[in-house]
C-alpha cells in the first residue's frame, strides 16, 4: 500500500468558507473564486437517486486550487494545493482520490473530513494513504485494455452526506520542484456501496419467483463448481479429507491456457528453474450458463485462436481443511460493472498478504459493504477489470471471495505490483501499522493459505521463485525467491501490510503448515 518514502507533513488549511445550506466545520478551506465547489462528473446524479437494478453508486468530483491562485504564462500553477470546500453530497461511505495518469505518483498529503449522514457532526481530518501499490502490472492485458488511473488507497468513513478535501504537495526543495507538483486530473471519489439485502429476502428470493440471474452472475458462480451450487452465498467449510478432492476444482478450461513461454502480460514469468507449465494465461468471455466450467469453450481475449490444453492437476497430498468462504453473491457484487471473462495464471506459488489501509472503523456486520465499496473503487474509479484481491478477510476472521474466476483456480489478481503472476493476494480489511490484527485474522490467513496453497502442493514454510514484472524493488525480468507466504512489502517498497500484521506472518506460516499435516 503506502510507499516507504513517506510524504512530509505540510501546514494547516486555509480559512473557513461559509456556504449556504451547509454549516462548515472549523478549519474549512477557502480560496475565493477558486475554492468554489467543483462540478460533478460527466454523469451527475441527483442526491438520493439510485438505479433500481444496480446496487451502489459513485460520485466523482473535481478538485480545484485552494488559496491564492498562482499563474504562469496564463496557466494555473499545478503544484499548488487542491481540494474541495465543505459540500453536501449524495450519501456515501468510502472515499478515495484518483488522477489521470496511473504511472504518476502523488507526492504529498491528502486529507478528508466527512459529516455523518443525518447529523451536523463532522469528523476530524483523516489522512488518505497516497500510495496504492496494490494494483495491476502496467504492461498487463488488464492495463492495455483499460484506461487505468492513478489512485490513493480507499478510506472507509461510514455513512456520510458531506465532505471536505485538501491535497497539498510536498515542499519543493531545490531543483525537485517539478516532482512535487500534484498530478493532473485530481478527483475525489465518493462511493456508496449500496444496502445489504437481508438474509431473509435473499433466502426467499432463491426459492420463489426471483429474476433470472444475469450471464455474468451465472458465470461468476459457475466457476466455483463443484465446491458450491450455482448461486450459493457461501462455500462451506470442509475437513481435510474432503478438501483434498478440491484439487479437481483447480482445473481451468483447457482452451484458456497459453502454451507459449512468454506470458500474456508481456514478460516471461517462467522461473529459470522451472518449465513452461507455470506461465500466465488469460481466459476468454465466460462460459454459457448451461456449460460447466471444466468444459466451457473459452478462447483468448487477445486473439481468436483456441488455446492449448493444460495438464490435469496433480493430486496434492498436503491440502489443509477448506475454510468457509463468502462468495461474490454473498457479499453482493454487482457483476455488471466488471470486465467479462476471467484472467488466469498457470499455478499458484505464493500468497501476498496485504491490508486495505481503509481504516478499522467498520463493524463486522459492515464488512460486505466495505468490500463492495473497494470493488466499485477499483473498477469504476481506478479503471481495473475487477476488484484487485483474490481474497479478503475481515477483522472477525471471515474469508470472502475477491476477484472472479473461481476460489480454487489460479486467478490472476491486481494486488502486488510486479508479482501478480502465479500468486494470490489476500487483503485484510483495515489498517495495521499501529493496530494489532485480531487472532481471528491471523488464524484466517493460516486456514486460507493452508487450503489454497495445498491445492497446488505448496509448502507454506517454503520459498517460491517468481519473476518480477517491474517494481521499485526488483527490475522487470528479475528472478526473485520469496517466502511462500509473504507480505506485500517483500515484493515492493511499501509499508503494507503494516508492521503489526507483517510481524504475525511467521505464526500464520507455522499454523498453515500444521493444518496441511507437514
Amino acid at each position: 500500500m503506502r510507499g516507504i518514502l513517506v510524504s512530509s507533513t505540510v501546514a494547516a488549511c486555509a480559512a473557513a468558507l461559509p456556504l449556504a445550506l451547509l454549516a462548515a466545520p472549523s478549519g474549512a478551506s477557502s480560496g475565493g473564486p477558486d475554492g468554489a465547489s467543483a462540478p460533478a462528473s460527466a454523469t451527475p446524479r441527483a442526491a438520493g437517486a439510485r438505479p433500481a437494478a444496480v446496487p451502489g453508486a459513485t460520485d466523482s468530483l473535481r478538485l480545484l486550487p485552494l488559496g491564492p491562485t498562482r499563474r504562469a504564462a496564463g496557466h494555473v500553477r499545478r503544484g499548488g494545493a487542491q481540494g474541495l470546500p465543505p459540500r453536501e453530497v449524495a450519501p456515501f461511505s468510502l472515499v478515495g482520490i484518483v488522477w489521470d495518469d496511473a504511472t504518476t505518483e502523488l507526492h504529498g498529503r491528502a486529507q478528508v473530513r466527512t459529516r455523518a449522514a443525518g447529523t451536523t457532526a463532522w469528523s476530524g481530518w483523516q489522512d488518505v494513504q497516497t500510495h496504492d501499490d496494490d494494483r495491476p502490472d502496467l504492461d498487463s492485458p488488464e492495463a492495455r485494455r483499460r484506461s487505468l488511473r492513478g489512485s490513493t488507497a480507499p478510506l472507509w468513513v461510514g455513512a456520510s452526506d458531506a465532505v471536505q478535501v485538501r491535497v497539498r504537495p510536498e515542499a519543493a526543495t531545490g531543483r525537485t520542484s517539478d516532482k512535487q507538483a500534484l498530478p493532473s486530473g485530481l478527483r475525489v471519489e465518493l462511493v456508496d456501496p449500496g444496502k445489504d439485502p437481508s438474509p431473509r429476502i435473499r433466502k426467499r428470493a432463491a426459492h420463489r419467483h426471483a429474476p433470472a440471474p444475469s450471464e455474468e452472475e451465472t458465470a461468476s458462480s459457475a466457476v466455483n463448481h463443484p465446491l458450491a451450487p450455482l448461486g450459493a452465498l457461501e462455500i462451506p467449510a470442509a475437513g481435510k479429507t474432503e478438501s483434498e478432492k478440491d484439487v479437481e476444482a483447480t482445473r481451468v478450461d483447457p482452451k484458456s491456457a497459453s502454451d507459449g513461454r512468454v506470458a500474456a502480460d508481456g514478460h516471461d514469468d517462467t522461473d529459470p528453474e522451472e518449465d513452461a507449465e507455470n506461465e500466465t494465461t488469460e481466459s476468454s468471455p465466460e462460459a454459457s450458463p448451461d456449460v460447466t466450467p471444466a468444459a466451457s469453450p473459452e478462447t483468448s481475449p487477445d486473439t481468436d485462436e483456441t488455446l492449448a490444453d493444460n495438464a490435469d492437476p496433480a493430486v496434492a497430498h498436503h491440502v489443509g481443511p477448506r475454510p468457509r468462504i463468502v462468495t461474490r453473491a454473498g457479499w453482493g457484487a454487482d457483476e455488471s460493472i466488471r470486465e467479462r471473462g476471467f484472467p488466469y495464471t498457470r499455478t499458484v506459488r505464493a500468497a501476498f498478504v496485504h491490508h486495505t489501509a481503509s481504516g478499522n472503523g467498520y463493524s463486522c456486520a459492515q464488512s460486505a459493504s466495505v468490500i463492495r465499496g473497494i470493488y466499485r473503487y477499483h473498477v469504476v474509479s481506478s479503471g481495473w477489470r475487477d476488484i484487485g484481491y483474490n481474497f479478503l478477510i475481515d477483522k472477525c476472521g471471515t474469508v470472502y471471495e475477491g476477484r472472479a474466476g473461481g476460489v480454487a483456480k489460479p486467478v490472476r489478481g491486481a494486488h502486488t505490483l510486479g508479482f501478480n503472476t502465479n500468486s494470490m493476494g489476500i487483503a485484510v480489511l483495515g489498517s495495521f501499522g499501529r493496530s494489532n490484527p485480531p487472532a481471528a485474522v491471523v488464524n484466517a490467513v493460516a486456514r486460507l493459505t493452508a487450503w489454497k496453497l495445498g491445492l497446488y502442493d505448496v509448502n507454506p514454510l517454503g520459498t517460491a521463485a517468481l519473476v518480477s514484472g517491474g517494481g521499485n524493488l526488483y527490475k522487470k525480468g528479475t528472478s526473485v525467491r520469496l517466502k511462500v507466504i509473504s507480505g506485500h512489502r517483500d515484493g515492493y517498497a511499501t509499508e503494507c501490510p503494516g508492521d503489526r500484521l507483517y510481524n504475525r506472518l511467521g505464526a500464520a506460516r507455522a499454523t498453515a503448515a500444521r493444518l496441511q499435516g507437514r
